[in-house]
């Protein structure tokens, strides 16, 4: 049942082994490199775990599957740094092993920092962190914390003592906090038992949880942990699907006036060039007509991943609607603006977009208007990029028509 469930989910295949011998026999086969295990605690002959020893220590992450247990036999699972232990209860039992399996497998990617100016406390968290196979920064500095955060701005959670080299807990939140909101970053405090003072400051500084150094069950640790990630992140999604475009992956239109409007200000408090551009795809009525929405949707993704491709990841590149993109572009050299489109539009009108296997080829072409003139709103200089792309499309289409 177990092994069904497991490779029900598509992603895994499962070798099952009855006793510690057929699993060391497996184990000992050429070529086997196990993803994850899951082991009973009482074997037929391993009736005392001793399958977690030979199984951990070929550094295979292991999840504990077991009848009962006894605050000895969790002592003894837990000291061998085992990712968790389930107990056989219900169905739900299999849900929580596959929750586990997939968290192991995402957790590749998802990175923590440890600020802690006590190198024991420091080394043990980030030991079982890693345990759950998370990217693990660590440092007893505030400032060095900081600079981590910067290169790496993609980390999900600080885990943050009270104590640091150069600046408390609370310091460190407070300056996280001003450049990462609740929303994007978790942060978990942690503090010694009793101070309980210390524990609601955190809160109230701008941490989502704490745990107590002292008493904490690696089972508590694991699961908020666990919780806090999945929380920013079903945020960020919920945000992502706000702001993209669902087809093509670009920024949608919404995401485009927020954003751009921030972008041309800036522009012009600080006297930079600003390139806004419209882009049309030519007869595109047509592609729907002959081959079907679905290959209109196939055209439009090719254009979205020309476009991304062909820009920087400071330019906003986003559909607007229909078959209209539009780029918002800063400190673009003026005598490069209509070579980079010009390159563009003739990338788009070389490619083909293959359909059944290859046996349709569709080829379009796109007309582009752009200016570089920054008026007295983003709405006029997208109004002036419009009426050139207007002026490319009545010249003929498939040309770039520029006011630089």
């Amino acid at each position: 049942m177990i092994q069904k469930r497991i490779e029900s989910s598509g992603k895994y295949q499962v070798c099952w082994a009855k006793n510690l011998a057929e699993a060391r026999d497996i184990l000992d086969q050429p070529d086997n490199d196990f993803f994850a295990s899951l082991l009973d605690f009482n074997l037929p002959d391993a009736p005392n775990g001793e399958i977690i020893d030979t199984v951990v220590a070929r550094q295979i992450p292991a999840i504990i599957f077991t009848a009962y247990v006894s605050e000895e036999i969790r002592q003894k699972v837990w000291s061998f740094n085992v990712v968790d232990y389930v107990l056989k209860e219900d169905v739900l039992s299999l849900e929580y092993i596959v929750s586990l399996l997939t968290s192991l497998e995402k957790n590749h990617k998802t990175k923590i920092l440890v600020a802690n100016n006590d190198a024991d406390d420091r080394q043990s968290i980030a030991s079982l962190l890693k345990v759950h196979h998370y990217q693990v920064l660590a440092t007893d500095s505030g400032k060095d914390a900081l600079h981590l955060l910067a290169e790496h701005p993609e980390t999900r959670l600080v885990i943050a003592a009270p104590e640091l080299q150069d600046m408390d807990g609370l310091t460190l939140i407070q300056k996280i906090r001003r450049i990462f909101p609740k929303e994007e970053l978790a942060i978990m405090g942690l503090v010694a038992k009793g101070e309980h003072i210390m524990a609601a400051r955190f809160l109230k500084y701008g941490a989502h949880h704490f745990i107590v150094r002292e008493t904490f069950l690696p089972e508590e640790f694991y699961c908020s942990v666990r919780l806090l990630i999945e929380n920013i992140e079903h945020f960020l999604q919920l945000r992502s699907t706000a702001l993209q475009d669902f087809l093509t992956g670009l920024h949608n239109r919404r995401y485009f006036f927020i954003t751009g409007e921030k972008l041309f200000a800036s522009a012009k408090r600080n006297n930079v060039t600003l390139v806004c551009a419209m882009l049309d795809i030519d007869f595109f009525k047509k592609v729907n007509d002959q081959h079907g929405h679905e290959a209109g949707d196939q055209v439009l993704k090719h254009i979205a991943l020309i476009l991304k491709n062909r820009m920087r990841k400071t330019d906003i590149v986003a559909r607007l609607g229909g078959e209209e993109f539009c780029i918002l572009a800063v400190n673009m050299a003026p005598e490069a603006v209509r070579d980079i489109f010009e390159e563009i539009r003739k990338r788009i009108e070389d490619s083909e977009v293959l359909l059944d296997e290859g046996a349709t080829r569709i080829k379009v072409t796109i007309s582009i208007g752009v200016t570089t003139q920054i008026t007295d709103s983003l709405e006029n200089m997208i109004k002036k990029a419009d009426f050139l792309l207007y002026d490319a499309k009545e010249s003929g289409r498939n040309r770039v028509v520029a006011e630089v």
